[in-house]
């Protein structure tokens, strides 16, 4: 492997102030609750509402800044999203009577959790997309209580309306304009206007990932994500202009944004670094991109097309595209990514946005143990078992035996006693 562009090292950044500034969130939020999230609402965001939850006529506001045209986009991307949700919902399902031996009977259901949040960012831009990702597979799998929250537009008392729409559309049944680590402790805990919930999902800034790390076992989380990242592979058959528009497209999420090229090809390397400066001198959002892309952008020239896989799987990157003649091939050998984009006519952003999967992705080689938010994270697959008598006589002798060889008399007595029956 030979690099034709190095990424920065990351620096850990200073945990120990992180910790601590969140943890003393949460304390606050647990105590003092509505108060403290007002008080955090007022000095982050400029925001003076008394009252957390958004309202019916807030919302329908909102509906009236949208035009037709906005509105349209929005459930023809939600149909997407949902339609692909329903299609895994229907590939999970219960297990009933099976019988390892004669007479005993065992099973799984498939159990929603009863309640979540589902956090979308406001910070540089307002992610609306985020709302359609997190609330319809919540609303698929059969979540009974689906809260919605995001922090208001700077100085204002409002959630952006795009947002805002995206939320109803999707289908929550409570929205409050709350954000940061305060609310991750906020729907951990309960406060007197919002009731704890089961599970929060959804990505945050820095602050907001260390309150999903700290409240995680008070309440479930997806995963603890980190910036975001796109790794492409290509064999130099594609468009240069093609993959250099969607490393900046990632890289302009935040200047902690990482796009990462591997090629066999180091002349369509060098063509794809001259098109991302070529569109950089036109892009709107050029300041974020370009710092991100000098400090972390990386180019890689592999040897062969069984490197690249390697180095795929190795990053298990959280978006991988694969720009190749056969892209087919490659996706076969490829088993660690958040989402694989196969083919140049697949953009990344197409997922992002209205393809159908979900967008919200393990980062930081978490895509090696994890996938992204699907329908299957609000579902609880929980066993149950039930045994005639004369099953129970049989195995009884055997769960004794191993019971008392590890010493747990009491368990031992538990399977003995039923032999007497």
């Amino acid at each position: 492997m030979k690099i034709l562009k190095e990424a920065a090292k990351r620096t850990e950044e200073d945990r120990r102030n992180l910790t601590e500034t969140v943890s003393c969130m949460i304390e606050e939020v647990r105590s003092k609750k509505d108060e403290a999230l007002r008080k955090y609402n007022l000095q982050f965001d400029g925001c003076t509402r008394e009252t957390l939850r958004i309202s019916r006529k807030e919302i329908q506001k909102a509906y009236n800044q949208l035009t037709s045209q906005e509105i349209e986009d929005l459930r023809t991307a939600a149909a997407n999203i949902r339609a692909f949700a329903k299609a895994q919902r229907e590939t999970i399902r219960p297990l009933t009577n099976f019988s390892p031996m004669p007479g005993i009977f065992l099973g799984h259901r498939i159990i929603p959790v009863e309640s979540c949040c589902c956090y979308v960012p406001g910070g540089n831009y307002p992610l609306y997309s985020t709302a359609l990702m997190l609330i319809i597979p919540a609303k698929t799998a059969g979540v009974k209580r689906v809260a919605a929250c995001s922090p208001v537009m700077k100085g204002t008392n409002e959630i952006n309306p795009k947002t805002l729409v995206a939320m109803d559309i999707a289908g929550a049944d409570e929205i409050y304009a709350v954000g940061g680590a305060q609310a991750v402790a906020a729907f951990s805990y309960g406060t007197e206007e919002i009731p704890a919930v089961d599970m929060i999902v959804g990505p945050g800034n820095r602050f907001v990932t260390e309150a999903k790390r700290q409240c995680y076992g008070q309440v479930g989380i997806d995963f603890v994500a980190g910036p975001s990242e796109v790794m492409v592979l290509a064999d130099g058959s594609g468009t240069p202009e093609v993959v250099a528009a969607d490393l900046l497209a990632q890289s302009e999420h935040d200047p902690n944004a990482k796009g990462i090229l591997v090629t066999t090809d180091e002349t369509f390397a060098k063509k794809v670094m001259a098109a991302v400066e070529k569109e950089l001198c036109l892009l709107s959002t050029a300041e974020i991109a370009e710092k991100s892309w000098n400090t972390f952008g990386e180019v890689l020239l592999a040897e062969s097309e069984e490197e690249m896989a390697e180095l795929a799987n190795a990053y298990a990157p959280e978006h991988l595209e694969i720009n190749m003649q056969n892209p087919q091939e490659m996706a076969d050998n490829l088993y660690n990514y958040g989402s694989l984009f196969i083919g140049e006519n697949t953009a990344e952003v197409f997922g992002d946005y209205a393809s159908g999967t979900n967008h919200t992705l393990p980062t930081l080689r978490a895509a090696r143990y994890t996938g992204g938010v699907w329908v299957g994270t609000f579902l609880k697959t929980c066993t149950y078992q039930s045994m005639t008598k004369e099953a129970m006589k049989e195995l009884a002798p055997l769960v004794a035996r191993l019971a008392e060889g590890e010493g747990l008399m009491g368990h031992a007595e538990a399977a003995k006693v039923r032999e007497k029956k």
